[in-house]
């Protein structure tokens, strides 16, 4: 029988789908589950984006599409991303896809020979080690642990572009830690990338409109803009607006790598449909209410989680200031047993706090750091403190 490529037997299932259908099987059986594990924003975007969507079936031409992006949508991002304090950027330098990890693998196909090096901090989002796993490439993962709030260090980025990685991947704020860097941070982190030219840096900053605490949204290239003509900037509407099956990626950045990824959409997706793109356009032009009412929403939800947290003994939980994550340190349940079930591991914590209580997370493991777990509060408000609850009980169980 022929065999499959290789490079499948490099791709792995999601593990925070694998927790999710899990949860999701449980529930059917009868189980009152509470679910921390699925990131989506569970909202839905204003009827305005309904509306478009509506008009554009009336005036649908079945037609093939823009492998860039329609020039409405392209013209709707470009006014977003200077709203956010980009400049100088037209047409030329942004390019679509459908949602931002079909962008980002696009990016790993444009930017990453086999063997090529892609260093990035933990806790990351699954998808980067998984795409570099895919494409070939060798992740360089840095470790950033609990005790500096799980951020990467000037130090510690100087000595990995000091390897002339390929490409440098960057996420503010961060899935799955929800921690949002400062603007001396930033500033901090752009002068050791000046230093370095030989890299590609990646911004994916997906969640830049949920940031609390008044602390704003930076990038490298508002500290230093010399870092333009070597920077992508990812985004995409969906956790802004409620969107994430609606699925509109975008980039900004160099024209080669824009050019690079359109290319690469007319072989891979050829276009974003026409009643998507109308409905992308609406969200990111029409009324910013029911984003900025989210976001106020999930600061709330965020002081009810980490307060939570942080008051069983020994679990210690980083005060994250953007998305609507939590990633607590709960290795002072490792060694211990929980009704004689004994827990060693991430893995068994959440698989015995799944079975026990109800609740789902995901092990932080599955983001490169097996000492916390995440936690998703975007669950509905109701179950919020009860789920926190279930785990303030858990570990109070444990012996």
């Amino acid at each position: 029988m022929p065999q499959l490529a290789q490079r499948v037997g490099r791709a792995k299932p999601s593990a925070i789908m694998v927790i999710a259908s899990k949860a999701k099987q449980l529930k059917a059986e009868g189980r009152d589950i509470i679910s921390f594990s699925i990131g989506v924003p569970n909202f839905l975007p204003g009827e305005h984006v309904y509306a478009a969507a509506r008009e554009a079936l009336k005036h649908d031409s079945g037609q093939y599409g823009s492998n860039r992006g329609a020039d409405a949508l392209l013209d709707a991002f470009l006014r977003h991303i200077e709203a956010l304090g980009f400049s100088g950027y037209g047409h030329a330098n942004l390019s679509v896809g459908i949602g931002a990890k079909q962008v980002l693998y696009n990016l790993a196909e444009a930017l990453l020979d086999e063997g090529d090096e892609i260093a990035f901090a933990a806790p990351y989002w699954t998808t980067y080690h998984d795409i570099a796993d895919i494409v070939g490439a060798k992740a360089n993962v840095l470790p950033c642990g609990p005790a500096q709030n799980y951020k990467l260090t000037p130090a510690q980025l100087d000595a990995a572009l000091a390897r002339k990685p390929r490409v440098f991947l960057f996420n503010n704020p961060s899935n799955p830690t929800g921690m949002v860097y400062t603007r001396e941070e930033i500033a901090a982190l752009a002068e050791v990338l000046a230093k370095h030219p030989d890299t590609w840096i990646i911004t994916d900053d997906i969640y830049n409109s949920m940031v609390f605490d008044g602390i704003g949204y930076h990038n490298f290239v508002f500290a230093r803009p010399e870092l333009k003509d070597r920077l992508v900037f990812v985004d995409s509407v969906s956790k802004t607006y409620g969107m994430p099956g609606w699925r509109v990626g975008f980039i900004a950045g160099p024209e080669n790598v824009a050019k690079a990824v359109t290319t690469l959409n007319s072989n891979h997706i050829t276009s974003v449909p026409e009643v998507i793109t109308a409905a992308a356009v609406a969200a990111l032009t029409g009324p910013q209410d029911i984003p900025q009412a989210k976001c106020a929403e999930f600061a709330r939800r965020r002081d009810v989680v980490v307060d939570g947290l942080n008051a069983i003994p020994g679990v210690s939980c980083p005060r994250p200031q953007g998305a609507f994550y939590a990633f607590p340190d709960i290795s002072v349940a490792f060694g211990k047993s929980h009704k004689g079930t004994a827990i060693s591991n991430d893995v068994e914590f959440c698989a015995a706090l799944l079975e026990a209580k109800g609740v789902a997370c995901v092990p932080g493991s599955a983001f490169g750091e097996p000492r916390g777990m995440r936690i998703s509060y975007t669950c509905p408000f109701e179950q919020l403190q009860p789920g926190i609850q279930r785990i303030q009980e858990f570990f109070a169980e444990l012996a």
